[in-house]
């Protein structure tokens, strides 16, 4: 594995390539991103991995310019999940979405290409019946947690308790819509 790009951020806020001995911008830190460069920046003064922030950055000046990734729901429900007991489980969740969708966006360029090369047909039904199974797997997996929350909070709603309708049996109710020992009469 290639040891990542080390770019030094000096403090009168320039940012300096070690490889190529050059002062670069966000916009060139963005592109060598976008090229699939590993990058580390570092504090010039103190030292500390600094990557995280800068790389906050340029996704702050994407979402203010241009077309916006996130909407502000979306943003909005970041900042509740920061407060949530579910923050590992939704950190993890975006996490292998990310993960699962460059994974899928590559092996569809590499059947495009085989498709065009006169290779195998692409099974486009196999890959939507995989995409469905993970968006599954991954939403149980993030509501279970959410229940957890709520039952470690005694929120008196779970899976458990059989959630809005407080664990009765629909089946209870006679075939006016009416629970049993109640007066029948309109």
């Amino acid at each position: 594995m290639n040891e990542p790009r080390i770019v030094k951020k000096y403090p009168n806020r320039r940012l300096y390539d070690t490889e190529e001995s050059r002062y670069v911008t966000l916009a060139d830190v963005q592109q060598l991103v976008r090229r699939g460069v590993e990058v580390k920046v570092i504090d010039s003064q103190s030292g500390n991995d600094i990557t995280r922030g800068i790389l906050i950055q340029i996704i702050t000046e994407q979402e203010t310019g241009g077309e916006p990734l996130f909407t502000t729901e979306m943003l909005v429900r970041f900042i509740r999940f920061y407060d949530e007991a579910v923050h590992g489980a939704f950190s993890n969740y975006l996490d292998h979405s990310l993960k699962f969708f460059a994974d899928q966006q590559r092996e569809f360029n590499e059947r495009m290409r085989d498709v065009l090369g006169g290779r195998a047909a692409w099974d486009m039904a196999e890959m939507t019946r995989r995409n469905l199974e993970f968006w599954k797997d991954m939403q149980g997996q993030f509501f279970s947690a959410r229940v957890f929350k709520d039952e470690d909070q005694g929120s008196g709603e779970s899976a458990k308790d059989g959630g809005k309708d407080g664990g009765k049996d629909a089946s209870a109710e006679d075939k006016s819509g009416k629970p049993p020992g109640s007066n029948n009469r309109n």
